[in-house]
């Protein structure tokens, strides 16, 4: 009896264990509980505010604005007793009104020992042109870019950064003569006295970067008169009409 209880348990577990092997095996995933597809799903929440998160950061440093220069607004007085001064119509020249308002300067630096010269006012650019004449610049050019050095006794003397003598290769250089008009800066030396101005400081204040254009985009006819559509004078001056300069 003992015998044929033993093989008949035997004969059970083989009959269990070929019906295991035999059976499919199904490909299709067991449906999460209830538990698990919320945890599944906070998970998921977690992840998309982590992505929120780093995109919101990188549109804000996006969205910063740019570094800021240091530059002064002041006022260039002449060593010939001029204030240099840049009025409402772009004419360029020197008074000795030292409360004037359209003699106050945003000396902004574009380089190194380089700056821009921008009216406060009307917020016009001072350029030179290929052939030494001043004019007004709405907009920024490498025309507009002087060299600042300074020179003996503090004075300070403001050189085109494009501009120079072909020959000598001195260069030329912002000046007002003894009757208060700018002058071409291919005829100031740097040792002469139109040359020479002394920086007042007014304050210190925080600039963006002026944006760049070319040239051509604003460069004023070297010898025709003052354009409608933008406020350009050539040497400080207006130009006279056809019939006046007969």
């Amino acid at each position: 009896k003992m015998a044929a209880l033993a093989s008949s348990l035997i004969r059970q577990k083989r009959e269990v264990k070929e019906a295991q092997t035999n059976r499919p095996i199904s490909t299709k995933r067991k449906a999460c509980t209830r538990s698990n597809k919320s945890l599944c799903q906070k998970q998921i929440l977690i992840l998309i505010s982590k992505v929120r998160l780093c995109g919101g950061r990188r549109g804000r440093l996006e969205k910063r604005p740019e570094p800021q220069l240091k530059g002064i607004v002041s006022r260039l007085y002449c060593r010939h007793g001029f204030y240099l001064q840049l009025q409402p119509d772009g004419t360029i020249d020197g008074t000795k009104d030292e409360a004037s308002s359209f003699s106050l300067f945003n000396l902004i630096p574009v380089g190194l020992r380089i700056v821009a010269i921008q009216g406060t006012k009307t917020g016009f650019y001072i350029g030179m042109n290929s052939e030494g004449y001043l004019y007004t610049s709405e907009q920024f050019t490498p025309e507009c870019k002087f060299k600042e050095s300074v020179f003996e006794n503090y004075y300070v003397t403001y050189s085109s950064i494009l501009y120079r003598q072909r020959e000598s290769g001195r260069s030329w250089y912002i000046g007002i003569n003894r009757d208060g008009q700018v002058m071409k800066g291919n005829r100031v030396k740097k040792t002469k006295g139109a040359a020479h101005f002394l920086p007042k400081l007014i304050e210190v204040a925080m600039y963006r970067e002026p944006s760049l254009h070319d040239v051509a985009e604003q460069s004023p006819p070297r010898k025709t008169a003052k354009t409608s559509n933008s406020p350009v004078l050539q040497n400080g001056r207006k130009d006279l009409p056809k019939k006046e300069m007969l």
